[in-house]
């Protein structure tokens, strides 16, 4: 059996990370150029011809976040009718997947999260990634990972006091996949439950703290419930 694992948007932020740092997997990475998601027969032939046992599906709208408010047709295309088309052949041709999703598909108030809480996204783009934790919780040889995190080092000069999350870097990630991927389900994914603050001063002491308000319109409670990831990664 093929030991492949297919990456998409392999030309993405963390796509780059794992590339340089992954030591254990057997993985091909294809870019936007590569491997168009929204060409369903072009991706299905190209798919194919690789015969990967497991696609690690990052591809995807991202950042800027208000580019998911300003253009929803993108944010539908990229993060829903892309994620839609690589469940569809992951089903046809029995492929593992593996789903990056957000921890931004959880109301973000109370904090806690377990997998198994309700979901209310507070934004649009946890919306399109709910659609496409629909099509692959859908198909059930599949692993959904709630993830969150970001670049190191931290990229901004200023971090929120008062609003709470899992922040962790990329790297975090990369050490975890090799623990996570064959499993199945839903794993929510992050760092220590903490003030984005506290976790950005850790790496840079110059960043200022600054209160996150109504006008910003974001939950001060993103934190999830990581034991499964504690008990699987431990």
């Amino acid at each position: 059996m093929s030991s492949k694992i297919l990456i998409t948007g392999g030309d993405g932020r963390f796509a780059q990370i794992l590339k340089k740092k992954n030591k254990k997997l057997n993985l091909i990475f294809k870019s936007k150029k590569d491997l168009n998601i929204l060409k369903l027969n072009s991706l299905e032939k190209k798919i194919k011809k690789i015969k990967p046992k497991m696609i690690i599906h990052t591809a995807g709208l991202s950042r800027p976040m208000n580019i998911h408010e300003k253009n929803i047709s993108k944010s539908i295309d990229l993060n829903i009718i892309g994620t839609c088309n690589i469940v569809k052949i992951c089903k046809k041709y029995n492929i593992k997947l593996v789903y990056f999703s957000t921890g931004y598909v959880y109301e973000g108030k109370k904090g806690n999260y377990k997998e198994k809480d309700p979901v209310k996204p507070f934004n649009n783009y946890g919306l399109s990634k709910l659609a496409g934790e629909c099509a692959a919780q859908m198909y059930k040889n599949s692993l959904i990972l709630r993830i969150t995190m970001t670049e190191k080092p931290f990229a901004y000069k200023k971090a929120y006091t008062n609003l709470k999350t899992n922040f962790m870097f990329h790297e975090d990630l990369v050490n975890y996949l090799p623990k996570l991927i064959n499993k199945k389900g839903i794993i929510n994914v992050g760092g220590k439950s903490q003030s984005v603050f506290q976790f950005a001063k850790k790496y840079n002491s110059k960043v200022k703290g600054v209160k996150a308000n109504k006008f910003n319109k974001l939950p001060l409670n993103q934190t999830m419930n990581l034991n499964l990831l504690k008990k699987i990664t431990k």
